[in-house]
């Protein structure tokens, strides 16, 4: 099968979209398809040996987006797709999506990114929630030219249909076990960072993602004073100076003995993410509006027990009270009394971290990835239905 994957970020950009589009691509290319992808420039020429086309952009809140110029048009015209798979489509896929569906083209859109929500976040009010209402008739608008649109969680999912998109289905997200593994609770230079970041024996409290308003990383400020602890971060993003100088407070303020300050490990990737994730002892999530949450799978392929809002993606990937806990966003101390309770019981945290890694042992990228065809047949026989 011939697969146009048009993503609206790529590398060098690391994100979920990112990973995403990376996974599937290699994942295509072992089950023996072919594929392009079209992404914002700048961009490598080539990724797992398919040509990725970089197409202009502009920068937009530190992110390349894609502008959709003709040359998206002609590059799908010359590779000729028994697919179109548009990643979190926005601007680069929603017009990718119009061209699909005006050469009936089979089309397959993977909704990941909540614009409505991270809209109104970001917006004053009536303001906010005005612009969340204009993204919302948007989706509408942009997913009616798929055949098919999959959303990553049973949540997300109902809330698709809520809004009006049609032809809907769920496919979530893989982990690559293979790097996510417990190994690297026992590799030495996990031991040599756990040493430098808990010199004291501390029980150290991890996040992994992005660094902006959307992750609500003020929530931290809760375990932030939890005695005997650190707080780990890995990530970057326009937060950063914000969050550190608040949290670094947080532990200031404490009574009695404070704690180490928080520490900032920066972007990690690889092998050096992988043991970042294997020195920590509990992995705290924060965002209330995730469609998903993957950094929550690769903390507990490592091993680790997941302590996140029982909102939203996370309610698909987290067991309360087995492979983590759910704490309840709108209710001030639920974070702290969620994660102080597993500070204090170590045989609860190796337990939980032990069945966390059995729960997500089975989701490899290869595995979605053949699901991820399936829905590809999917909607070539609903495009083949709709033009009959």
């Amino acid at each position: 099968m011939r697969v146009a994957m048009v993503t609206e970020s790529f590398l060098p950009t690391l994100n979920g979209v990112t990973t995403s589009v990376c996974r599937v691509a290699q994942s295509l290319r072992a089950l023996g398809h072919e594929a392009l992808i079209l992404a914002p420039g700048p961009a490598p020429a080539t990724f797992e040996g398919f040509a990725v086309r970089g197409l202009p952009s502009v920068s937009v809140r530190q992110f390349p987006t894609g502008v959709p110029t003709p040359a998206l048009r002609h590059a799908l015209e010359d590779f000729e797709p028994d697919v179109v798979h548009a990643a979190s489509p926005f601007v680069l896929g929603a017009r990718a999506l119009q061209l699909a569906d005006r050469t009936r083209t089979p089309a397959v859109a993977i909704y990941q990114t909540d614009m409505p929500s991270y809209l109104r976040q970001h917006g004053p009010g009536r303001v906010g929630a005005s612009a969340a209402s204009a993204a919302w008739r948007w989706i509408r608008r942009m997913h009616a030219h798929a055949d098919l649109t999959l959303a990553p969680s049973t949540q997300t999912l109902d809330e698709l249909r809520r809004h009006g998109v049609p032809r809907t289905d769920l496919w979530a997200r893989g982990v690559d076990t293979g790097l996510f593994s417990p190994h690297w609770r026992t590799d030495a230079g996990t031991a040599e960072l756990r040493r430098a970041l808990a010199p004291s024996g501390e029980v150290l409290l991890g996040y992994v993602g992005r660094l902006a308003p959307e992750k609500e990383l003020w929530r931290l400020t809760e375990v932030a004073q939890i005695p005997g602890t650190r707080l780990v971060i890995v990530g970057d993003g326009p937060s950063r100076a914000q969050v550190g100088a608040r949290l670094t407070e947080a532990v200031a303020s404490m009574p009695g003995r404070p704690n180490r300050s928080p520490v900032f490990l920066g972007r990690r990737s690889g092998d050096d993410l992988a043991r970042a994730y294997a020195a920590f002892d509990v992995f705290v999530h924060t965002g209330t509006r995730e469609t998903f949450g993957q950094t929550l799978q690769e903390a507990a392929a490592v091993g680790l027990p997941v302590v996140a809002p029982a909102r939203g993606g996370p309610l698909d990937i987290v067991e309360h009270g087995r492979t983590g806990l759910l704490f309840d966003p709108d209710t001030p101390g639920s974070l702290h009394d969620h994660v102080d309770a597993l500070v204090g019981d170590a045989a609860w945290r190796e337990a939980m971290g032990h069945d966390a890694e059995l729960a997500v042992r089975g989701r490899s990228w290869e595995s979605l990835t053949a699901q991820l065809v399936e829905h590809y047949d999917t909607a070539r026989a609903s495009r083949a239905q709709r033009v009959a």
